[in-house]
């Protein structure tokens, strides 16, 4: 698919999700071909890929359970711990 640079720059976020998807997008400047914009496939942990594709493992969107953090109050600042650290 060739697109014009003002189109490209207009509607980039539309051009993006369609490399990713596949589509070769050739951006053009004064009906020449200036550019090739080819999307990257999405990579994951493949070991977690694999456990879940082998049903080993499941996994519905949201954190994993025991993973809350809980903050307590009256501790050092942050900012001083980074300073005790630096020396």
């Amino acid at each position: 698919m060739q697109v014009s640079m003002r189109e490209f720059k207009t509607h980039l976020s539309q051009y993006v999700v369609q490399a990713q998807a596949g589509q070769l997008i050739e951006l053009t400047s004064h009906r020449k071909v200036v550019a090739r914009i080819v999307g990257v496939p999405p990579t994951g942990n493949s070991e977690v890929s694999r456990l879940l594709a082998a049903g080993v493992a499941s996994w519905q969107g949201g954190k994993p359970a025991g993973a809350s953090l809980a903050l307590q109050a009256g501790g050092k600042l942050m900012s001083a711990l980074v300073q005790e650290d630096r020396g």
